[in-house]
C-alpha cells in the first residue's frame, strides 16, 4: 500500500512511518520541520519538506506520482495548548487550513483519510485557539465526509509519550520534560498544585490504533478514542519518575 503521513517527521508520525515500513508498505512523509527532525528519518521511507497547504500542488505533480496514494494519516498540527495563544493565526492555519486542504486533496484524489483529533474535544473548544482550531478540523472531516463521501475516519489522542517525543521546546509535553530533567538529575517541575489528572498513551498503543482504524470498514460513528481509560495525576507521574 502507498501511504502517506503528514507531520511524518515529527513523534507520532516517525513511530508511525517506522511500523509500516517494517510491514512492507510504500511510505511518503509530508513535513515543514517546524518541529519534526531529520534525525527521525526512516531508512526505507521518503521524505517530502513541504508545508501542509502546499499538499495542493501536488496535483499538479502526476509525475511524479505525488496524487496516487491509498491512504492518509493526516497527523500535522501545531499540538500543544499554550503556544497557541502566542500565535493564534499560525496554529489556526495549519490545524483548520492545513486540514482543509489534507481533505480536499484526498477528496480529488480518492484517498482514504485518517485524521489525528484531540482529547481536549470533550471540553470547551473556546477555551484555546488550539481547542478552536482542532474542534474545527474534526467538522471539516465530517462534512467531506457527508457532502463529499470522503472516505475519513477520526481518532483522538490522550498525551502521548514514548520514542521519539520532545523533550525540548515549547511543543514538549510533562513526560518530555520529566525525562529531561530526571536524565539531568534535575528536579522535577510542577505546574500548580499537580492534582491535575491525565490519561497517558504509549505510543506503539496509538499506532496500532491507527493501523487498525485504516484496516477497518467505515465506521457508523466519526470518533476512534485511542486512550487507556485509566489516569493519573501529575504528582504520581512524578513519583513514578523517582523511583525509577
Amino acid at each position: 500500500m502507498r501511504i502517506l503521513i503528514t507531520g511524518g517527521a515529527g513523534f507520532i508520525g516517525t513511530n508511525l512511518i517506522k511500523k509500516l515500513v517494517k510491514e512492507g508498505h510504500d511510505v511518503h512523509s509530508l513535513d515543514n520541520y517546524d518541529s519534526g527532525k531529520e534525525e527521525n528519518h526512516i531508512e526505507g521511507a521518503t521524505y517530502h519538506n513541504c508545508d501542509i497547504e502546499q499538499i495542493t500542488q501536488w496535483k499538479n505533480r502526476s509525475d511524479a506520482g505525488l496524487n496516487e496514494f491509498d491512504l492518509c494519516f493526516h497527523l500535522a498540527a501545531l499540538s500543544r495548548i499554550q503556544p497557541s495563544f502566542s500565535n493564534p493565526s499560525e496554529t489556526f492555519r495549519v490545524n483548520t487550513k492545513g486540514t482543509q486542504a489534507v481533505l480536499d486533496w484526498a477528496k480529488q484524489n480518492n484517498v482514504k483519510v485518517i485524521y489525528a483529533g484531540s482529547s481536549s474535544r470533550w471540553h470547551d473548544h473556546t477555551i484555546s485557539p488550539y481547542a478552536t482550531s482542532k474542534y474545527l478540523g474534526e467538522e471539516l472531516c465530517k462534512m467531506y465526509k457527508k457532502s463529499f463521501n470522503l472516505n475519513v475516519e477520526i481518532c483522538r489522542f490522550y498525551n502521548v509519550y514514548g520514542p521519539h517525543q520532545l523533550t525540548e521546546g515549547e511543543y514538549c509535553t510533562v513526560i518530555g520534560v520529566f525525562e529531561r530533567q530526571y536524565a539531568n538529575t534535575e528536579l522535577l517541575t510542577i505546574t500548580g498544585d499537580g492534582f491535575q489528572r491525565r490519561d497517558f498513551t504509549h505510543i506503539d498503543d496509538i499506532v496500532n490504533g491507527l493501523i487498525l482504524t485504516s484496516q477497518s470498514e467505515e465506521f457508523d460513528l466519526d470518533i476512534v478514542e485511542l486512550g487507556r481509560g485509566e489516569n493519573h495525576s501529575i504528582n504520581e507521574l512524578a513519583e513514578m519518575f523517582s523511583t525509577e
